[in-house]
């Protein structure tokens, strides 16, 4: 008897230390992916007039030369 209480908590504590690795492992995967998102995200064209004043200034030197 002795034995078969020794091994259920054995197998309890192995199974609760499984679920707790799990939820572990899957904070961390969450906090990485979190971590690595500003990293691809909210890539921004360049704005008109920036683009139209460098065209601009573009044409401006090649008159010059």
């Amino acid at each position: 008897m002795d034995t078969l209480f020794s091994f259920a908590t054995v197998l309890t504590a192995t199974i609760l230390a499984l679920f707790a690795a799990l939820g572990l492992h899957w904070l961390l995967l969450r906090a990485a992916f979190l971590l690595m998102q500003p990293a691809t995200a909210n890539r921004r064209v360049a704005q008109p007039a920036i683009e139209h004043a460098t065209r601009l200034v573009a044409h401006a030197y090649g008159q010059r030369r």
